[in-house]
């Protein structure tokens, strides 16, 4: 397993660094509207849907106010490719996708024949951002003998240069399916899930030196000393995270596979390592069991944790109701394009259905 050194971090990078951390420090800050007002907001949303044939699906990190309104229209939450997937075989004829631009950008791949609006064209992700397509193209043209997977956080321009495309959830299996053809392995973006697939497939990759700034956010130290006022905890893992911090999880998971584990597992406690939007579908599926978000700050046991996306935190009731208003942000792909990705998406979904 070895890095590629083709990345450096770009203003760009550490100015979305730098919006992650000041969004930890401020989010506790934030205000909430009154139970009067979203009632009435959601009465407006739920009657634009359907007026328009439109459906929401939301991301499991998103408000929880936005999910509830997902569940309570028959829409999606879910990960990124189920969202995607869902998108594709709703009879809805606008999709509304609340998340990164990369889901709305794969929800219009699967439905290239639906419209496709996002609350916001701002919120990104740190994954995608961090490897733009020129440059990833360059490092796999320059090793043409090398299969090419990339995690599903990526854009369409670097799914199409893909030959594979991956969830965090089926990404072992893939790759185990993938060494017996015993060929090179070019990875990309996220250089943590990579080293987690690495070690538990024995397969040698070539990482494209990505990471997730939030999940970078979660520490040993705390969740070590979190562990000591609650020995009996278990810790829940997502692989985005550093693996010094899969090497110490009773779970290392994709976000399905983790909502699964807190309602299957025997502890009455858990220290979830991911953003804590999961928790409304997580204390759903196990609504007697203890929900403690990991450190991401401070020092000791009470240190204080944030972990939440502040792309994903653009997605509110205002702009889901504002986007439906005006029709405006819409994905738009070239068509060839979308083709072109659509051959790597198409194969990870083929897999996952004979799997």
């Amino acid at each position: 397993m070895s890095d590629s050194n083709a990345f450096m971090m770009t203003p760009k990078d550490i100015s979305a660094r730098v919006l992650v951390q000041e969004h930890l420090a401020h989010e506790h800050l934030k205000n909430m509207p009154s139970i009067v007002d979203v009632g009435a907001q959601k009465k407006r949303i739920k009657r634009l849907l359907k007026q328009q044939n439109a459906t929401l699906v939301a991301h499991y990190y998103t408000d929880a106010l936005v999910q509830e309104l997902a569940e309570e229209t028959g829409g999606c939450i879910s990960d990124s490719l189920e969202m995607a997937r869902f998108g594709s075989q709703t009879s809805a004829s606008t999709l509304i996708v609340a998340g990164v631009h990369f889901m709305g950008e794969t929800a219009k791949i699967l439905s290239p024949e639906k419209r496709v609006l996002v609350p916001t064209l701002e919120a990104t992700c740190s994954l995608d951002i961090g490897c733009p397509a020129d440059e990833f193209t360059a490092f796999c043209d320059a090793h043409p003998d090398h299969t090419v997977v990339v995690y599903a956080n990526t854009s369409a321009a670097v799914k199409a240069r893909a030959d594979w495309v991956v969830t965090s959830g089926i990404a072992v299996k893939l790759m185990e399916h993938l060494a017996a053809e015993d060929k090179p392995i070019i990875w990309g973006p996220d250089q943590h899930l990579g080293r987690y697939i690495a070690k538990q497939t024995g397969t040698d990759m070539l990482l494209w030196p990505g990471s997730c700034i939030v999940h970078d956010e979660f520490k040993v130290l705390g969740v070590e000393q979190l562990k000591q006022v609650y020995p009996d905890a278990a810790l829940l893992v997502h692989p985005e995270s550093s693996y010094a911090m899969a090497e110490i999880a009773d779970f290392v998971g994709s976000t399905t596979q983790l909502i699964k584990a807190a309602q299957e597992m025997p502890n009455k406690e858990f220290i979830v390592a991911t953003d804590r939007g999961i928790f409304y579908k997580m204390q759903q599926a196990a609504p007697d069991k203890l929900l403690m978000e990991a450190p991401t700050a401070g020092n000791s046991a009470t240190c204080r944790s944030c972990a939440h996306c502040p792309w994903m935190a653009m997605n509110d009731l205002d702009k889901i109701e504002q986007v439906l208003l005006l029709g405006h942000n819409e994905i738009i792909i070239d068509p060839a394009l979308q083709q072109q990705a659509l051959k790597p998406l198409q194969r990870l979904m083929d897999f996952a259905a004979a799997s």
